[in-house]
This record gives structure tokens, C-alpha cells and sequence, in this order.
């Protein structure tokens, strides 16, 4: 397949997975702001920390180094074998549930049952939900190789919708079933995201759409394990990768969650003060989630199918390393924008957000200060994301075991300074801390990027410095949205929010058509490979 349109299904991918996540989020906005008002902040605490932190580490140490190995390279491989790699999430998942499970279970502080009933019950739901999931690693794989945007979209968007109305309707019917009403919720979820992978390649394969495309895998049958004679089980090259990337990932794991790592383990905040910091969490990664994630998701097969892992710049085709260099300094440039845009304002109308959420149980006390600190954490989120999924596409496995030895150093370090500056400043501190473990990565991958590209005429790290006409636009909307909440915000009445937030309005159309002026470059990529299909669409 030609750069050219791996590019364009790239960016399309990107697209639907950045609709797919807005849609995700808002769902869950809307239910968090729906239970804060039927169920205790205690309650939520331990769905949305620590049984969501079971489940998530269960499948991240399961998959996620299977998914970096075998979305690497091109989608023409024997796909028997990597099949077969495929299939050991499920083994590594249950083993993983086991042990994570007694730990939950056993070893950390069991909730009260009169605050928080049912608390057994739903750590075995959410371990069980995690083996659900990873008996469709195989086929989300396939689908994600070879670009199945439609597919990815449909199914996630179903469990998420089929999970919510599931939620929604326990909550009202039956509050007091506790944590039952979240496992049954959870189960449907990866009952239903499964389905739809398993229920779409049973029509799909053997179909004429299938032979058109010449898709590697013919029968449904050559989806399960399979031994092939006088040939080994799975392709050991990427064994190898998977054991490097399982390594590095288990460590990117800690330094991802590791906030409600030490909230889990150390008891640094009790399960209503967890319940407070995960809502405004999500509430402050509502743009990093939908939009960064997708784009990085999107962009590491991107780059991993356009240039070969291990090359150094002159092994690799020069159009290709022209276009990823140009798509790598614009992407670069797109995440920084919205970054700062979040930044800038976030800081004057966090406390207005959370009082129009969650009323004061959310606007008083330590959440204006979490959500601003955490929009400054956005901007190294966005950054972080997009250097990361350039790095990890293009390492080698010797300098990805390189980089687990630094990763093992920072996991330390992170986990020392989140829980010191949790002493001093409460929650805030995690987010401080998350801060710096972010620049520290950035620092790294940079490097990496300065020294790939140093033998070549390119410099996509010149993505990271916006026009200084925009810096001023940034600067003045900043001051101006600050002193705008000291005069008017929030407690002076809805007309001075009002003016707020007019303020805050006329400060980013300035702001934005100041970037329309600038970045010229910047807007033609976003208008061409993110926003073509719905431009034309309305045509």
C-alpha cells in the first residue's frame, strides 16, 4: 500500500476513533453527572478507581505488548502465526485476574458493606470482564492492521451505548444493589464489544468483499489457534518484540495509572476523596481522550507502516521519511495547539465547569484546583502522545530494551514523588507529579526524534514552536480570562457568568482566528486528511 494512502486511511481511522471516543466521554460525562445525584461518592470512588484499575491492568499487561508487536511492519505476514501470538492474551489474562483478583480481594482495604455493598462481587465481575475482552484481541488486531474504521466505531459505540442504558436503568430501578449494578454493566460492555468483532468476520470472511480485497484470512476457522506442519506455533521475531514491548509496557503501565496505584496501595486519600478526583479526572481528560489517544493510536501504524522499525534515515526511502517527517512536525504542531488552547483556559473556568457539573460538592473545596492543574497536564499529554507513537513505531528491539531500564528508573522516581507531594498538597499533587513524569518522557522521545532526523534535511520538532503572534494571542487571553474570573465568577449570579463567559468566548475566536492566520500549513492537513470525508459528505 502506498504512503500516500495509508496516510489518508490513517487519518480517517484517527477521525472516527476521535468521534468514537467524544461520543464514549460524553456518555460517561453525562452518567457520572447522572449517579453523583442517586449514589455516594464512596460508591463511585471504588467503581471508577479500584475496580476500574483491576480491570485495566489486567488487559494492559495482557495485550498491550502483543498489540505494539503485531501492528508493527506491514499487514502482509503469515498471519497464521500471529494469530496463534494473538490467542496467549487469553492464557496471560486469566493468570493475570487470578493474581491481581486475591490481591483486590484479600491483601487491600475491603470498603464498608453498609457504604459500599457487594464489594466481592464486583472485583470477580471486572476480572471476569477482562478475559471477556481479550478473547476478541485476535480479531481487533486484524481489523485494526487492515483498517477497519466502520467496524472499530460500530462496536465500541453499541457496548458503550448498551452499557450506559444498562447503568442508567439499575440506577433508578435498584440503587441499592451497590456494586452489582456496575458489574452487570461492566459484562455487558465486553459481551457486546466482542460480539460485534465476532459476529462481523463470521459474514465477512468468505464474502466476495473479503476476496475483492484479498484479506490474508479465508475461513473463520483459521481464526483459532492452529498448528501448521514443519513450521513453529508463532513467528519468534515477534515473540521477541512482544517479551521487549511486555517489559516496557508493564512500566508504562505504572507510570499511566500511577496515581490510583498509590491511591490502591498506599491509602493516601479515602474512597470519597478518590470518587471527587476521578470525576474531575475525567472531566479534564475529556480532549486528551478523544482526540490524543485516537491520533496516537492512528499514527503509530501510520508510521509503522511507512517506515521499517530498526532503519536509521538513509536506509529508509526518502519520500516516505519527506512525508513522515512533514506528518510528524504537523501532528506535532495540531496537539500543541489544542493543548495550549486547554491550558490557557482551563485555568479561568475550571471552578465555573465543575460548579455547573456537580454543584458545590465539586466547585468548593480542592476540585478548581485539580482541574486547572490538570489542564496544564494536557499540554504534556498532548505532546507526549504524539513523540511517543513516533518512538515506539520506529525502535528497534535493542533500543526498546534500552528504554525499559529508563522507564524502570522514572517508574521508581514517579511513584516516590507522587506520593511525597500527595502529603503536601493532597490530590493536586498526583496531577504534579504526572506533570513531571510527562516531561520526562517528552525529553526522551525528542531526543530520540533530534537524533533519528539529525542525518537529514528535516526537522519535524520545528511542529513544537508555535508563531509568536499566536503566543501573544495566548498570553492576552490568558490575563484577560484570569482577571474575568476574579470580577464575575462564580458566586455573583448567572449574569456575571454570563459576561464569564463571554469573555472566554471572544478570547478564543480571537485566539482562533489568529491560528487560521499563522498556521496556513497546519490548517490544509487538518482540512485534508482529517476533515475531506465530511467536507465532501456536505457537498
Amino acid at each position: 500500500m502506498a504512503a500516500q494512502d495509508v496516510l489518508g486511511q490513517t487519518a480517517r481511522l484517527a477521525s472516527s476513533s476521535a468521534l468514537l471516543q467524544v461520543l464514549f466521554r460524553v456518555l460517561t460525562f453525562g452518567l457520572n453527572a447522572f449517579t453523583l445525584r442517586y449514589l455516594s461518592r464512596e460508591l463511585i470512588g471504588v467503581v471508577n478507581v479500584r475496580l476500574t484499575l483491576l480491570y485495566s491492568t489486567v488487559v494492559f499487561l495482557a495485550r498491550e505488548a502483543f498489540r505494539r508487536a503485531c501492528l508493527s511492519g506491514s499487514a502482509k505476514r503469515n498471519w497464521t502465526k500471529t494469530i496463534n501470538l494473538l490467542w496467549l492474551t487469553v492464557p496471560l489474562g486469566v493468570f493475570w485476574s487470578l493474581i491481581l483478583g486475591l490481591v483486590w480481594l484479600h491483601l487491600l482495604e475491603v470498603p464498608d458493606p453498609s457504604v459500599v455493598p457487594h464489594y466481592q462481587a464486583g472485583v470477580v465481575a471486572f476480572a471476569l470482564s477482562a478475559i471477556i475482552e481479550l478473547l476478541g484481541e485476535p480479531l481487533w488486531v486484524l481489523a485494526q492492521a487492515h483498517l477497519f474504521v466502520r467496524l472499530k466505531v460500530i462496536a465500541e459505540s453499541l457496548s458503550v451505548v448498551s452499557k450506559c442504558i444498562l447503568t442508567v436503568t439499575l440506577v433508578i430501578l435498584y440503587p441499592q444493589w451497590g456494586l452489582y449494578i456496575f458489574s452487570l454493566a461492566q459484562l455487558l460492555y465486553v459481551s457486546v464489544l466482542v460480539m460485534c468483532y465476532v459476529i462481523y468476520f463470521v459474514m465477512f470472511l468468505g464474502s466476495p468483499e473479503a476476496t475483492k480485497k484479498s484479506f490474508p484470512v479465508s475461513r473463520v476457522k483459521a481464526l483459532l489457534p492452529s498448528f501448521v506442519e514443519d513450521e513453529t506455533f508463532v513467528n519468534w521475531k515477534e515473540a521477541r518484540l512482544t517479551w521487549s514491548f511486555f517489559k516496557q509496557s508493564f512500566l508504562k503501565q505504572i507510570l499511566t495509572e500511577g496515581e490510583r496505584y498509590v491511591m490502591t496501595f498506599l491509602n493516601v486519600l479515602n474512597f470519597g476523596d478518590q470518587g471527587v478526583y476521578d470525576i474531575v479526572n475525567n472531566l479534564g481528560s475529556l480532549v486528551a481522550r478523544f482526540i490524543f489517544l485516537p491520533i496516537e493510536e492512528s499514527f503509530y501504524v501510520f508510521f509503522a507502516k511507512v517506515l521499517e522499525r530498526g532503519k536509521t534515515v538513509k536506509d529508509q526511502k526518502q519520500d516516505d521519511v519527506a512525508m513522515a517527517a512533514n506528518v510528524l512536525e504537523l501532528l506535532l504542531k495540531l496537539v500543541l495547539l489544542i493543548g495550549l488552547t486547554i491550558t490557557v483556559f482551563g485555568y479561568a473556568y475550571s471552578q465555573l465547569a465543575l460548579d455547573i457539573y456537580g454543584g458545590s460538592m465539586l466547585s468548593s473545596g480542592t476540585g478548581p484546583d485539580l482541574l486547572r492543574c490538570y489542564s496544564l497536564y494536557v499540554l504534556f499529554l498532548a505532546v507526549n502522545g504524539v513523540t511517543e507513537c513516533f518512538t515506539f513505531a520506529l525502535m528497534c528491539k535493542e533500543e526498546v530494551d534500552r528504554y525499559n531500564f529508563v522507564m524502570l528508573a522514572l517508574s521508581f522516581i514517579f511513584l516516590c514523588i507522587s506520593y511525597f507531594l500527595t502529603h503536601w498538597y493532597g490530590s493536586v499533587g498526583f496531577i504534579l507529579a504526572n506533570c513531571f513524569n510527562m516531561g520526562i518522557r517528552i525529553a526522551h522521545s525528542t531526543h530520540y526524534i533530534h537524533h533519528y532526523f539529525r542525518e537529514s534535511s528535516h526537522s519535524p520538532l520545528s511542529g513544537l514552536l508555535p508563531s509568536p503572534a499566536l503566543l501573544l494571542a495566548y498570553t492576552l487571553s490568558a490575563g484577560l480570562t484570569a482577571c474575568s474570573e476574579v470580577w464575575f465568577c462564580c458566586d455573583k449570579g448567572w449574569m456575571a457568568r454570563l459576561i464569564h463567559t463571554s469573555t472566554g468566548a471572544l478570547c478564543l475566536a480571537a485566539t482562533l482566528v489568529t491560528m487560521f492566520c499563522t498556521e496556513t500549513k497546519l490548517v490544509h492537513f487538518v482540512r485534508s486528511q482529517f476533515l475531506s470525508r465530511y467536507l465532501k459528505k456536505g457537498t
